[in-house]
């Protein structure tokens, strides 16, 4: 994730090592037993949550809360993020060249104080977004939003934009009651002010509303009782603030029912009495070697990178992750439209790692492997992976010298591209393929890397193409061909996805990891 300025919020939700509540962190029941008649669900996760505000919110459990709270014109079926289906809009049509997104709303869908869901409420909420300059505004970048009579919406962007379909399930697009918003300071510019009443309030049409909201311990939402869809299995949720090894212990002794945060190690030896849901995450782990002869003349070198390549264990870094994990073959995640198959997954060559060492030119290379020290991606460290890493590539004949920093300065460091070689990750701003088009020359992530516009003018003429593609088919082919090419001639390895451990109650049913939002709580049922 990342392309602008929530790259830092969303490595730092990694790093951050919160308070735990614990069973004492709340007033309300324990939840989901007999003290609350099944009607209650605590929800433990380590918060990463600024805002309750849809147009400002940007980070992990925000976006939890402003999926329960508001919804969007289009979302997805549970784990598939491959199609977008209807939400408060009922159907949608892309035009022919990609620029025209026309959407018809449902009737019916009401706020929670009751009123109508109106076109009126869906262009001020989109233009609000777009136009406060907030973290989630580069999501409608280049998109105006017009009402073309009572159920019609159009979106139409300055060039093919295949990807908005898949934008706008985003829980930051969220529709308010823009009548309720503006008598509390909501406006479409960056003097809006009406973010302490969405803090406290609910201005949405979704399933649940703010009953508390406290960014550091604890929010608790509650049944919206006008809530025009399916009403959801649980009158009450609860979201606590609770480092993983409380999680797990939570969990364990039933004081909560869903433990969002825990690795591989911490989800061995479950009680049968629990379920443990293990799937790779949608985060990808990756390696860049600086292509800038100002910071590295080694990492310029395109036999080094191959022998980088060749020379990494990948199956070694995922029993270090452990299991749910999965190779990354391509950098985009195995979930997303365009993904590699896991057979194009790059395999250990030592031999060959030396012999395109030897044709580098190089003699015992030594490089710097920056990363940041504290961060942890679904429960996984970056330490180790950098020193099994380090070891691998010894073999090779390649010395790499670990630079671990707090994960500011590495921030610093890797956006900057001040990093000889850097261990990283990228998770997806949304889930479709056009988002990883950063890691080419001149974009957001290439430029991380040294790599400049002009520097690879297949590749980024094969991206060019990717991004004007229409049609599933024709977008995962070309989305393919943009990987496959940076993988044979790119400064990037793609190593590992690290799985999303989630461990639930025998009686919650229905939850589905999400790339996007996590979990969708109105999603989950009581046995």
């Amino acid at each position: 994730m990342a392309t602008r300025s929530q790259t830092a919020a969303v490595l730092l939700a990694g790093a951050l090592t919160l308070a735990a509540c614990g069973s004492g962190g709340t007033s309300q029941p324990p939840g989901g037993g007999a003290a609350s008649g099944g009607r209650t669900l605590v929800i433990d996760t380590s918060f990463d949550l600024k805002t309750a505000d849809p147009g400002r919110t940007y980070e992990p459990t925000g976006l939890i809360v402003g999926k329960a709270i508001y919804e969007t014109l289009l979302t997805f079926d549970g784990a598939d993020v491959t199609k977008p289906v209807p939400a408060l809009a009922e159907s949608y049509e892309l035009s022919e060249d990609g620029r025209t997104l026309t959407l018809k709303l449902r009737q019916g869908a009401t706020f929670a104080d009751g009123s109508p869901v109106t076109a009126d409420d869906v262009v001020f909420s989109l233009t609000r977004v777009r136009d406060m300059k907030g973290t989630p505004s580069f999501l409608l970048d280049g998109v105006e939003v017009a009402r073309t009579d009572d159920s019609t919406i159009t979106l139409t962007s300055e060039a093919a934009n295949p990807a908005l379909p898949f934008i706008l399930p985003n829980p930051a697009l969220g529709v308010i009651n823009s009548n309720v918003a503006k008598q509390h300071g909501a406006t479409t510019d960056p003097q809006d002010k009406a973010e302490q009443y969405l803090n406290s309030a609910s201005a949405g049409s979704g399933p649940y509303m703010i009953e508390s909201f406290n960014v550091s311990s604890q929010v608790t939402l509650k049944a919206n009782p006008k809530y025009y869809g399916t009403k959801p299995a649980y009158d009450r949720v609860v979201l606590r603030n609770v480092e993983a090894a409380t999680q797990k212990l939570n969990v364990q002794r039933g004081d909560s029912q869903v433990a969002l945060n825990l690795s591989g190690d911490q989800v061995t030896g479950m009680p049968a009495t629990l379920q443990v849901k293990r799937t790779a995450s949608a985060n990808v782990i990756f390696l860049l070697a600086n292509q800038d002869s100002a910071i590295s003349t080694t990492t310029p070198n395109a036999e080094f990178v191959e022998a980088v390549r060749k020379g990494v264990d990948y199956a070694g870094l995922l029993e270090l992750a452990g299991e749910g994990s999965a190779q990354a073959p391509g950098v985009i995640p195995s979930q997303l439209l365009g993904a590699l198959p896991a057979d194009q997954g790059a395999k250990r060559d030592v031999a060959g790692a030396k012999a395109a060492l030897a044709a580098s030119g190089l003699s015992n290379p030594t490089v710097k492997l920056e990363y940041p020290s504290e961060l942890t991606v679904s429960g996984l460290s970056f330490q180790p992976l950098a020193e099994r890493i380090q070891a691998n590539l010894k073999e090779v004949g390649i010395t790499v010298d670990l630079q671990p920093a707090p994960v500011t300065t590495a921030l610093d460091n890797y956006r900057n591209g001040k990093e000889e070689m850097g261990l990283w990750y990228w998770g997806p701003d949304y889930p479709d393929p056009s988002d990883y088009l950063a890691f080419l020359p001149g974009k957001t992530v290439g430029l991380r890397a040294g790599w400049k516009a002009g520097a690879a003018k297949e590749i980024e003429a094969a991206g060019e193409k990717a991004a004007a593609t229409l049609g599933d088919d024709a977008r995962e082919a070309a989305y393919a061909d943009v990987q496959t090419k940076l993988n044979e001639s790119g400064p990037f390895i793609p190593l590992i996805q690290p799985g999303q451990n989630i461990v639930t109650a025998g009686s919650v049913t229905g939850l589905e990891y999400h790339p996007v939002w996590t979990v969708d709580v109105a999603d989950l049922g009581a046995k």
